[in-house]
């Protein structure tokens, strides 16, 4: 039987009465998504689709400034198979949402943080700019990983930031950091690919990707040396599990490279013992 985790789910949609016109536009001009991919989620269908398609664990998108009341009800409720994705840390003013991450890892179960470059400060700042040093020195010393969006972002927004190069530096200056690109890194692939042949500490996650639309020379990456690096995840709502896990199932993947893409890479990423620096 399949057996999975998925490291991205978005149950918070449901609670904002109306979202902002870039989401919506991502929805309908580039997903293609029903009006209901916004609606309040149901904790027992979660569940039911999760047992469906063989997904033992799910990490769902929290915020430190603005916590998820749904991400942390369904976590209190099934510890077992939830765990929590830390976002909306204030690179600007860095300490008291540093100081609140911290609280949160001691409290709840946090597999990893996360930042979006497109997404914040009009998207001026890169990876590599050293605004983002306080949130890369805090998860390496809480032995947190870290994923950090790459590749062009679905929304009309600036994209250059999520170029993976700016994470070349980045990995330099910061060994000890468990580093993940997330969404992909379209259409800089070979980049993305070229790096994590590069850095021991980064990996790759396929959230937001149909399988099937992933390209040859990343399929190619997971038969071969990169076996262990790159991760599965569907950004349920937007990509519903009972379309992506049964195209990961139908990758030209040798049974052990679709096993550790499925489960075994995030098991090891992001819930192996953490080595706090």
């Amino acid at each position: 039987m399949t057996k999975a985790i998925d490291c991205l789910i978005n149950v918070h949609f449901g609670e904002t009465e109306k979202q902002p016109t870039w989401m919506l536009k991502v929805r309908d001009d580039y997903f293609k998504g029903p009006e209901s991919m916004f609606a309040p989620v149901d904790l027992t269908e979660l569940l039911d689709e999760m047992d469906e398609q063989g997904v033992a664990k799910a990490i769902l998108m929290d915020n430190v400034a603005k916590p998820s009341t749904t991400a942390r009800k369904f976590v209190e409720a099934k510890p077992d198979r939830f765990a929590l994705a830390m976002g909306g840390v204030n690179l600007l003013r860095p300490m008291p949402a540093l100081r609140e991450l911290s609280a949160v890892v001691a409290d709840l179960p946090v597999a990893y943080a996360v930042v979006g470059p497109s997404f914040w400060g009009d998207g001026q700042y890169p990876p590599s700019d050293a605004v983002y040093y306080p949130l890369y020195t805090k998860c390496a010393e809480l032995g947190l990983p870290l994923c950090i969006n790459t590749g062009l972002p679905g929304p009309p927004i600036p994209g250059e930031v999520q170029n993976p190069i700016h994470l070349d530096r980045v990995c330099v200056r910061f060994p000890e950091l468990k580093l993940c690109m997330i969404h992909g890194a379209d259409p800089w692939w070979d980049i993305a690919i070229r790096l994590m042949i590069k850095y021991e500490n980064l990996h790759l996650m396929t959230s937001a990707w149909s399988p099937k639309r992933l390209p040859e020379s990343l399929l190619h990456y997971m038969r071969t040396r990169g076996s262990t690096k790159v991760i599965y995840a569907s950004d349920w709502p937007v990509l519903k599990m009972r379309r992506v896990v049964p195209e990961a199932l139908a990758l030209d993947l040798p049974a052990d490279a679709l096993e550790n893409y499925l489960y075994n890479n995030a098991h090891n990423f992001f819930f192996g013992p953490k080595e706090e620096h």
